[in-house]
């Protein structure tokens, strides 16, 4: 491999950014990728997967380097060098590399691979964590599943179009996707690249969705006609989805706390051409207006992100004990509450993308042994082993 100063010092500052300056690694590499417009696709893709792998494995990274240098310049140099031997690649005779003992660092990354928490790559809290919710079998499998690059799906908008229609679209312009049965609207790409700057993705012909996360809309079991409210609704991929299996008729309240993601849910249902979508603020006073009134209630609710860590891996970082207990507090409150809008006889699906019991199973039980007017109908856990992220979805009936 030939390495280019450019773009290695590239690499070093987005990770200074990152675990310095606590940014976001797709807002920074984002905005590199902009700036640096004489990166060719090859120099691009290099800095955008160093970083996100270096991301990845951070914790291994940083205890397989001998000793850390008061430069940081210098010393996020030095561990852009360790990923590297790690991999097996060979360094340029660059100053910053002059010190290192590749022998030695390969001898102490194989050693510390003996243990769970830097074989993956995790902080001791989560690792306890994960044992103590899952055991320790079903942890160590799906941890090393979460660790591994996640596939790139598209979820096909069947208003406009069918999956085999933009497959063959796609494949007159060298582009190669895969038809999975399991998932009738999805598409998987063979490789990675931008997808949001093709005219087919103008034209609202699909949204970028993971294959767990298009499982939540046809559990809901949604009708044309319908009164559905996705109470949770950030940018609003999962309204976009039960529109379509819709087929635009009926009303959809799409109500979230963040206006900024309800404007872009806006925009994203007018490219998908979709008519039937209603955006609101959700407060106490919009719950009480819409008691009783929805045929099916979707609550994606907060959570702690564990079964998205592929493609989100600096969410362990951020991520403590703290923050996932405060999520569980919400999680339930959001149940107590929102619950109010579903009419007797309607639907209403729990849904998060943790896979964690206590956020999952365990929120179920405690909701319905408080709330005796919902029966569980049923619920489903989807691991990261299954090939996409991790999901919890559990569908109650209202009896009364």
């Amino acid at each position: 491999m030939k390495y280019h100063r450019a773009t290695v010092s590239g690499v070093t500052v987005l990770l200074q950014q990152i675990f310095e300056q606590g940014c976001y690694p797709e807002q920074v590499v984002s905005v590199a990728l902009k700036q640096n417009t004489v990166w060719g696709s090859r120099d691009r893709r290099f800095v955008a997967e160093t970083t996100y792998q270096m991301v990845r494995w951070w914790r291994l990274i940083n205890a397989s380097l001998p000793e850390e240098h008061s430069n940081s310049e210098f010393h996020y140099y030095q561990l852009f060098a360790v990923w590297q031997l790690i991999g097996g690649n060979e360094l340029p005779d660059w100053k910053e590399f002059k010190e290192l003992d590749r022998a030695k660092i390969i001898e102490k990354a194989e050693h510390l691979k003996l243990t769970r928490k830097y074989r993956e790559s995790i902080p001791d809290w989560l690792d306890e964590l994960g044992v103590a919710e899952l055991g320790e079998e079903t942890w160590t499998k799906e941890l090393a599943e979460l660790n591994k690059m996640a596939t790139l799906v598209l979820r096909v908008n069947t208003l406009k179009t069918s999956p085999k229609k933009l497959q063959q679209l796609f494949s007159s312009q060298q582009i190669e996707t895969t038809i999975i049965e399991s998932y009738p609207d999805a598409l998987i790409s063979a490789k990675r690249q931008n997808f949001y700057l093709l005219k087919e993705f103008k034209q609202g012909l699909f949204e970028i969705q993971d294959a767990s996360s298009q499982l939540v809309a046809p559990f809901l079991k949604p009708e044309g006609g319908m009164t559905v409210i996705d109470a949770c609704a950030g940018a609003g991929g999962k309204s976009l989805h039960i529109a379509a299996m819709m087929n635009n008729k009926g009303k959809i309240i799409a109500m979230d706390v963040d206006e900024k993601k309800l404007f872009e849910l806006n925009k994203r249902a007018q490219r998908n051409g979709i008519k039937i979508i209603e955006t609101r603020l959700i407060n106490e006073v919009e719950i009480e207006k819409l008691k009783y009134t929805a045929d099916r209630l979707l609550l994606d609710v907060p959570c702690s992100g564990l079964g998205v860590l592929r493609r989100k891996p600096f969410d362990k970082w951020k991520l403590s004990l703290q923050y996932i207990n405060e999520k569980k507090q919400e999680q339930q409150k959001i149940l107590s509450h929102y619950s109010a809008m579903l009419k007797p006889g309607g639907i209403m699906v729990y849904a998060t993308c943790s896979i964690l019991p206590s956020e999952n199973q365990l929120q179920i039980e405690e909701f319905l042994n408080n709330n005796t007017d919902f029966e569980l109908m049923e619920d489903r856990k989807v691991l990261p082993g299954e090939g996409f992220d991790g999901f919890y979805m559990a569908r109650m009936r209202r009896v009364r």
